[in-house]
């Protein structure tokens, strides 16, 4: 038994031997475990908020609202995860002192190398709490269209309608012109031209293009599809066909749908979609 005492106090105290000191603090094995098991819980504490926050604040709302709580649950990550770090870090002896210190030193750094994260942490930060743009929203970015998949703490990722992932960084979401397609009202309009032959009946035209938006599927009755009649254009009479759908993400196919229908509505009806012409006179002059 005392040899097993002796042992269990050996190994005490070989961890708890000063291994280096911190601002009079004598940092151990031991402290050094804790520091890492604190960072560790941090983490795990900060991911478990998030989707407690992230739930709770959908409960209380609606789905529209997902956004908003796809930012709270970010930020509140963000919180506690920092918190339980600076507990770590105060544990082994680095106080807030001691980091402004180094934040002083590392502001050198940030000005040469680190600008861009810095930069771009501090705007993914700026998007989540103005959420100009959020999760679930479908942006156009240099001509772009895709969903907003993730915002991380230095790039958005956006899922375009070729399935393809596009990191952007979270600067350009903040200094750059974003055009969000589903704020504030969350529908989108489709809009479809087309040309008819001159001399056609105007009136039937604008009555087939309405019954072909409202009898596709996707096209929203409220508020209802409109038909402009646009220009008495070189070749033909040009209409214009506009239909609210309720997201922007099935436009395209949504838009490829009307053409076909229309084009079988026009058969049907025997409206002629006109091709550009040109009439050519021949004159044939006395010869002297």
């Amino acid at each position: 038994m005392d040899s097993i005492l002796k042992s269990f106090s050996g190994i005490i105290s070989y961890f708890s031997h000063p291994l280096f000191t911190i601002s009079d603090t004598k940092v151990t094995i031991i402290s050094l475990i804790i520091f890492l098991m604190i960072c560790i819980a941090s983490v795990v504490l900060g991911r478990l908020a998030r989707t407690f926050v992230f739930r709770i604040t959908l409960q209380k709302g609606t789905e529209a609202q997902r956004g908003l709580a796809y930012s709270l649950g970010n930020i509140t990550q963000y919180a506690v995860t920092i918190a339980g770090i600076l507990i770590a870090l105060d544990n082994i002896g680095i106080s807030l002192t001691a980091l402004a210190a180094l934040g002083a030193i590392l502001t050198v750094g940030i000005g040469f190398g680190l600008q861009n994260i810095a930069q771009n942490f501090i705007s993914g930060i700026i998007v989540l709490i103005e959420r100009p743009v959020q999760k679930g929203d479908y942006i156009k970015i240099d001509g772009t269209i895709g969903l907003i998949d993730a915002i991380s703490m230095r790039a958005t990722r956006i899922l375009t309608r070729d399935n393809v992932a596009l990191i952007v960084p979270n600067s350009k979401l903040i200094s750059e012109t974003v055009i969000n397609l589903t704020a504030p009202m969350g529908t989108y309009r489709v809009q479809v031209a087309v040309n008819v032959a001159y001399g056609s009946d105007v009136t039937l035209v604008r009555d087939v293009l309405m019954e072909v938006a409202l009898s596709h599927p996707p096209v929203l009755k409220t508020p209802l599809p409109q038909v402009f009649f646009r220009d008495f254009a070189e070749s033909a009479l040009a209409f214009e066909l506009a239909a609210w759908l309720p997201d922007p993400g099935p436009a395209p196919v949504v838009a490829s749908d009307l053409r076909f229908a229309i084009d079988a509505a026009f058969r049907k009806h025997k409206i002629q979609i006109p091709f550009p012409q040109r009439d050519l006179h021949i004159r044939h002059e006395a010869q002297i």
